[in-house]
């Protein structure tokens, strides 16, 4: 064990940057006496390892973002949860809920979250317009076709599956992964809703 007691306003320096709890820098920070950088290194790869294990856990804290578009004609309020009003407070944490309002404002197509949230009689009347498109192809080729415009119409419909509209390389989805990790916490998008002036 460590004689090394890390500096107090190390600790801060840390967790601020992070994100992760306090007993966890400061196990990070002794095992790495005091350098900041290999402890924060320390953090993340033990942040992707417990990630998987972050799913499932409560969300009751984070934030109500919403972003008003076009001189007020349309507007998005959207939940972002996390496990603790620190990371709630996070400037990361805050940006993320913001850019979620701004990429479903961008998507006009947004309806769902996920796609598990896509009731199965819309997914099955997707199914259906697209077999009709190919049914000039055989059996199998038509199921193949339909599947594959499927997830093209989840990437227009479904937040999570849609490319990020600051990085195209990545979807909503694995931004959220990444600062879930980083924070040490899970972070849900819960439920959104969104505005376009006249209409219902």
């Amino acid at each position: 064990m460590s004689d090394y007691k890390p500096a107090a306003a190390d600790v801060k320096t840390l967790r601020e940057q992070t994100g992760a709890g306090m007993m966890e820098v400061r196990d990070a920070l002794v095992e790495t006496k005091g350098d900041l950088d290999a402890a924060k290194k320390a953090l993340r790869e033990k942040g992707l390892a417990k990630a998987a294990k972050r799913g499932g856990r409560a969300t009751s804290d984070g934030k109500i973002a919403s972003y008003i578009h076009g001189g007020g004609t349309k507007g998005v309020l959207v939940e972002v949860g996390c496990e603790t009003d620190f990371v709630a407070k996070t400037d990361k944490f805050q940006e993320f809920a913001k850019d979620i309002c701004l990429q479903i404002v961008s998507m006009d197509a947004t309806r769902y979250i996920a796609t598990a949230d896509v009731p199965e009689e819309a997914k099955e009347a997707e199914l259906e317009i697209y077999r009709s498109q190919a049914a000039d192809k055989p059996a199998e080729v038509q199921d193949k076709i339909a599947e594959g415009k499927l997830r093209k119409w989840y990437e227009e419909v479904c937040l999570l599956e849609q490319p990020y509209f600051r990085d195209e390389d990545q979807t909503v989805e694995q931004v959220r992964a990444a600062l879930s990790s980083e924070m040490g916490e899970n972070i849900e998008i819960k439920r959104f809703a969104s505005f376009v002036l006249g209409q219902e």
